[in-house]
C-alpha cells in the first residue's frame, strides 16, 4: 500500500484532485461507506438544523474529505517550498516568542480541514522542532510511509505509548507537542468527560499532565478552508503557566469550547465519520456529574 501512496504522491495535484473527488463519489453515493453514522453524529450535533440543511453538509464533508485525502497524498512527498504558500499560520510570532525563551508549547489541532498539512506546515514554519503525537496504523508499510513523511522537514513523530519515555528523558529540549485533541480514548484509559455538540464526550486525560510537566502553554491551533488547496491558521492560547493542581478541566473545556466555535462556522469541514462518540457515559459518572451540580 505505501508503494502506492509512493507513485499517486508524484502524480500533479489536479490530477489527485479528480482521483479524491472519484473516491468521495463512490463512497458516499454508491457504498455509502459511515453514511449512517455521519449523519447521526450530525442529526446529534446539530439538532435545530432542518434535515435538508444536515443533508447538504453531509454531502459536502464527505467531498471535502475526499480533496483532503488528495492533498495528503501530494503532501507527503511535496517539498516546503511548494507547501508553505498553501498553508499560511496568520499569528506565528506568537510561537517565536517562546521559541526565542527555549519554553515548549502544547499544540492542540483537530480533525478539520486538512490535519497533515497542518503538521507538515508547522514543521516547515515555525522555527521549534514539532512533536506530533500519533497512534500507530494498522497497516505497518503505510505507518513508516507516513511517519517518515511527517518527519521530513523535522519533525519527531511520537507514538502515544512512547510519549512518557519521551517526556522523561527529552523533556529539557524546546519542542512543540502537538496532538489532534478530538481523538477518542479508550473505554477502559483515562478520560475526561464533558458536554460538546450537545452531547457527552470523552477526551483524552492527561493533556493537564503534559502542560503542567512541561512548564508550557497549551495553543488551540484553528484551521480553516480559505479556497481549494489553500488554508488559514490561527493559534490562541488557552491555558499557561503556572498551573493549579487540575489543569485537566481548564484545558479541555477551553479547548472544546474553541472547537465547537470552529464547528459551527464550517461544520462541513470536519470529520463526521470519526467515530469520536464510540461508547456512551457510564451511569456512575453521569450520576456523579448531576450531584456536583
Amino acid at each position: 500500500m505505501a508503494f502506492v501512496l509512493r507513485i499517486l504522491g508524484k502524480l500533479p495535484l489536479p490530477v489527485l484532485y479528480a482521483l479524491g473527488w472519484f473516491i468521495a463519489f463512490v463512497t458516499f453515493e454508491v457504498l455509502r461507506w459511515h453514511r449512517k453514522l455521519a449523519a447521526g453524529n450530525l442529526e446529534r450535533s446539530f439538532p435545530d438544523l432542518a434535515p435538508a440543511a444536515r443533508a447538504r453538509i453531509l454531502r459536502r464533508a464527505y467531498y471535502n474529505l475526499g480533496q483532503t485525502l488528495a492533498e495528503a497524498i501530494w503532501g507527503w512527498q511535496a517539498d516546503a517550498d511548494a507547501l508553505k504558500p498553501r498553508v499560511d499560520i496568520d499569528n506565528r510570532e506568537l510561537i517565536d516568542g517562546y521559541v526565542a525563551n527555549r519554553q515548549s508549547v502544547v499544540l492542540l489541532a483537530s480533525h478539520m480541514c486538512n490535519w497533515e498539512w497542518l503538521v507538515l506546515a508547522a514543521c516547515a514554519e515555525l522555527g521549534i522542532p514539532i512533536a506530533p503525537l500519533y497512534k500507530t496504523l494498522r497497516l505497518p508499510d503505510v505507518d513508516r510511509y507516513v511517519r517518515d513523511a511527517r518527519a521530513r522537514f523535522g519533525g519527531h513523530p511520537i507514538e502515544l505509548d512512547n510519549l512518557l519515555y519521551e517526556l522523561t528523558f527529552h523533556a529539557s529540549e524546546p519542542r512543540a507537542f502537538a496532538m489532534l485533541a478530538d481523538q477518542t480514548p479508550p473505554r477502559k484509559g483515562p478520560k475526561h468527560w464533558r458536554r460538546f455538540l450537545h452531547q457527552d464526550t470523552a477526551f483524552y486525560a492527561g493533556l493537564g499532565v503534559i502542560a503542567r510537566y512541561l512548564d508550557a502553554p497549551v495553543i488551540f491551533v484553528a484551521m480553516r478552508r480559505r479556497a481549494r488547496g489553500y488554508y488559514g491558521a490561527h493559534l490562541t492560547v488557552i491555558a499557561e503557566p503556572p498551573y493549579d493542581d487540575d489543569p485537566e478541566t481548564q484545558i479541555i473545556d477551553r479547548y472544546a469550547a474553541e472547537l465547537e466555535r470552529e464547528i459551527a462556522a464550517a461544520p462541513a469541514n470536519f470529520l463526521w465519520v470519526h467515530r469520536k462518540w464510540k461508547y456512551p457515559k457510564p451511569a456512575d459518572e453521569a450520576e456523579d456529574a448531576r450531584s456536583a451540580r
